[in-house]
């Protein structure tokens, strides 16, 4: 099943064609995308600025020759002519409800598969080993976990890969603290926070013991080179941690196709430094080896330290090796924090060289931070991520308890959690990537606003609607009755609906979940209003029905659309 918009573009699309057919138009952007204003119709078309220069008309001359040229199409009420050239669509209401009724049996609900046959390598999360995940942990988790779902749900095959930090100097540290310091009771209790611990301790002591440090980079070299005690203390760290991380993905839902960390590429390292100088790609400076990029305006790239030792951009070069060999991959996309940004333009200018034509994208994003609050692992002081999640849920339960308070303890508890969870991610999904995010615990939880819990309670009111029909009219079922638009509310909210699959494949392709989530606000605020101005179980026989369809539709929507964020959606609240 097609989408309005896409329907509506290959309609002007050829109306376009039509009208200058002696031009060969492709590679122009010739369709529609939705209004931002319901004076202007509901969608529109601004092709003919885009075309002015090549067919030396005014825009305007050019827009109204496309008019004239489209066909007749039963789904269109209006064509009109605006400024200097812009052409707005008005919908045809029968013809909306008509194309309602089909959506309605259609479990994708019009978007397409428009990945089928690609494959996208997702890599996201990516925590250190033998430390707790944080807050700054959040939003590479959450953003590219519902990119993740984004992609899959086009059709692409995904890859997701937690790439997890578990190579490099803090593990000479690490090693020399477990040594020296370790509280066996602590480690029983919770193992990650007390490897943090050692590991805290350790880096202290280094900052002010010279031979504290050396010590740690003896212990370094030796796992470098495979000593066994060193080895197996290093995987104990992983599997620990790892077990730790499983629990907050599992909080989260969450979960990886792919878990590898930087170790698995640690051996290809060396050949990567070699094709690099067999390229000429990276020459010697002051005995580290060095990838100059003075022509992008780049800093140099160091690949092998004076040391011998390896950097993260060597890491990283082997691992899209890796990847492309493995899954050959149309795109491989990263999920990090703004500081890395300078990072993955080296790395992408280098491996555009080295010959990838694997399309490379970061994603970076701002920072997520309480009201106040500023965390350093290396000084111990984080806001830890399962902390965060705890006081979700307490808060969520409170608030649970009081809307729900005849709820069994149970149900009261499992609800509280799809709540406090969902706020948490909303929070951060709902904000532009690249913003820095104030967590606030009254933003986030607010059932009154641009929130988690807003759009979950308008999921449950529906739901509850839709229950009380049935109660009252258990020999009827609103599908055997066709969908009217008769009220402009109702006309609004199925424009709404329909311009689902233009959101879903604008937050996927432009890499921004926060366009999924204004689209679903927006669709919720349409039904608040749809929802106190009009009748629903008291509306006259058929009126009733079509109402309770669309109630149905822009529950389905909400749904679908939360669960795209990895958000879930109670049926009471």
């Amino acid at each position: 099943m097609k989408s309005i918009e896409i329907q509506l573009s290959e309609w002007m699309n050829r109306a376009f064609r039509a009208a200058f057919p002696e031009v060969d138009l492709s590679g122009f952007p010739l369709g529609v995308t939705a209004t931002t204003e319901e004076a202007f119709g509901d969608y529109q078309c601004n092709a003919a600025m885009g075309l002015a220069r090549v067919l030396k008309k005014k825009p305007r001359d050019i827009a109204e020759a496309a008019i004239q040229a489209a066909a007749p199409n039963p789904a269109i009420k209006k064509v009109d002519l605006a400024g200097p050239g812009f052409i707005n669509i008005t919908l045809d209401e029968q013809a909306l409800a008509r194309y309602l009724e089909a959506l309605q049996a259609d479990q994708r609900l019009a978007v397409p598969r428009t990945g089928e046959g690609r494959t996208v390598v997702m890599d996201y999360s990516s925590p250190n080993v033998a430390k707790p995940m944080h807050i700054g942990h959040i939003r590479s988790t959450v953003i590219g976990n519902a990119l993740d779902r984004l992609y899959r749900f086009l059709g692409y095959r995904v890859i997701a890969d937690n790439h997890l930090g578990d190579w490099g100097t803090q593990f000479g540290l690490l090693i020399l603290g477990y040594r020296h310091f370790l509280d066996p009771e602590a480690m029983k209790r919770n193992a990650v926070e007390e490897l943090e611990r050692l590991y805290v301790e350790s880096y202290e002591r280094a900052q002010a013991d010279e031979a504290w440090r050396d010590q740690a980079r003896a212990e370094l070299v030796k796992l470098q080179k495979g000593d066994p005690e060193n080895e197996a203390l290093w995987k104990q760290f992983g599997e620990l941690s790892l077990a730790e991380f499983e629990k907050i993905y599992a909080r989260l839902g969450v979960s990886f196709d792919l878990v590898r960390g930087e170790s698995f590429y640690r051996d290809r390292l060396a050949g990567i430094v070699e094709e690099l100088n067999q390229k000429g790609l990276a020459v010697e400076s002051e005995g580290a080896q060095v990838v100059f990029l003075d022509d992008l305006k780049l800093p140099p790239c160091i690949v092998q330290k004076k040391d011998g030792g390896y950097n993260y951009a060597t890491t990283d070069l082997a691992t899209i090796r890796s990847r492309i060999m493995e899954f050959a991959p149309d795109k491989i996309v990263y999920v990090t924090d703004e500081r890395q940004q300078l990072h993955f333009r080296q790395l992408f200018a280098i491996a555009e060289r080295m010959g990838c034509s694997t399309e490379l994208v970061h994603v970076w994003f701002g920072l997520m931070r309480l009201p106040g609050a500023t965390f350093s692992t290396r000084q111990g002081n984080v806001i830890r991520l399962e902390k965060l999640l705890d006081e979700a849920e307490t808060r969520a339960l409170s608030i649970v308890r009081e809307s729900s308070p005849s709820m069994s303890p149970e149900q009261q508890r499992e609800i509280a959690r799809a709540v406090g969870i969902g706020a948490v991610k909303y929070a951060d999904l709902s904000q532009h990537p690249q913003s820095v995010v104030t967590f606030t615990w009254e933003k986030a939880l607010a059932l009154d606003g641009n929130s988690a819990p807003y759009l979950q309670y308008a999921c449950a009111r529906i739901a509850s609607v839709r229950d009380k029909y049935g109660e009252r009219f258990p020999d009827r079922n609103p599908i055997d009755s066709p969908i009217r638009l008769e009220h402009p509310m109702e006309r609004k909210l199925a424009v709404r609906i329909v311009r689902f699959p233009e959101a879903v494949e604008r937050a996927a392709h432009q890499f921004k979940p926060n366009v999924l989530a204004d689209y679903l606000y927006d669709l919720a605020q349409a039904y608040s209003s749809f929802y106190q101005n009009v009748p629903f179980l008291k509306a006259e026989d058929e009126v009733r029905e079509s109402r309770v369809r669309l109630c149905m539709l822009t529950e389905a929507t909400l749904r679908k659309g939360l669960n795209l964020l990895g958000i879930e959606t109670p049926d009471r609240i």
